[in-house]
């Protein structure tokens, strides 16, 4: 909305101005002339009457700016991992079907905002699932870690512009576990996961922090769950395979944002 604000400026030329504020904080103050009639009075307050308005406006233009502290307020991290403030859900449409996940930011902030790079940029349009881990085709051994999960990946085109590798965001530091539909990064070594991604299928401690299935005990990056369609994850892990190689992959027709 606009504020106009009237006064005597010069008894013998300009009987008043107009000075207008706008409420955005972009807008700049306007002064201009509203009409002219010689005047015979007040020949000195006039000048002294503009300075004060002119003050005023100037004024009220900066009270109109957001601070520094209000900017920075969203930024803070709360301890809760799964604060539904800072879920962020996403659909998958395969060629099998479809099905929701909740990325949880608070908890796993670089791995999320690293998915979600993938996902604004299309990287997934015509990836591929393309691995089963079942508990029948992995090495039979007394010490072996068995573990069920479904792994993905981005379409062929699009890998030779993968993004630089991500920081390990470990179990311990997000307060997350890879339970019964946990959407995690795939890695080799710590620190060099990019866009490979896998939905667990029952719980899998093994795969947290401290977990015997990677030599290195770091355990892999959970930052989100199914929580829709989970049937068409169970689908997608039983679907024929040769090995752990799923035969055909399961086409990824998008990752959006909802």
């Amino acid at each position: 909305y606009w504020r106009t604000f009237h006064a005597f400026v010069s008894p013998k030329t300009v009987e008043f101005v107009n000075i207008s504020l706008a409420s955005s904080p972009t807008t700049k103050p306007e002064c201009r002339f509203a009409g002219f009639r010689p005047l015979s009075i007040f020949p000195f307050t006039a000048p002294i009457l503009l300075m004060l308005m002119l003050t005023f406006a100037s004024a009220a233009r900066v009270s109109a700016q957001p601070t520094a502290q209000s900017a920075t307020t969203a930024s803070v991290i709360h301890a809760n991992p799964l604060d539904t403030s800072a879920v962020i859900r996403v659909a998958f449409r395969t060629t099998q079907g479809s099905f929701e996940a909740e990325l949880y930011r608070r908890a796993a902030p670089a791995t999320v905002e690293n998915f979600l790079r993938y996902v604004s940029g299309g990287y997934y349009t015509g990836g591929l699932i393309h691995r089963t881990v079942k508990k029948n085709n992995q090495p039979d051994k007394p010490d072996s870690i068995k573990i069920e999960v479904i792994q993905g990946t981005v379409g062929s085109l699009y890998a030779q512009y993968a993004l630089p590798p991500i920081e390990l965001e470990t179990t311990a530091q997000s307060g997350l576990q890879h339970l019964d539909g946990t959407l995690s990064m795939a890695r080799d070594e710590p620190n060099t996961a990019q866009y490979e991604f896998f939905i667990c299928l029952g719980n899998q401690p093994q795969l947290n922090f401290g977990g015997k299935r990677n030599p290195d005990g770091q355990g892999f990056a959970a930052f989100g769950r199914v929580t829709k369609g989970m049937e068409i994850v169970r689908k997608i892990h039983q679907a024929p395979a040769a090995g752990q190689a799923l035969t055909p992959p399961v086409l990824i027709i998008s990752v959006t944002r909802k």
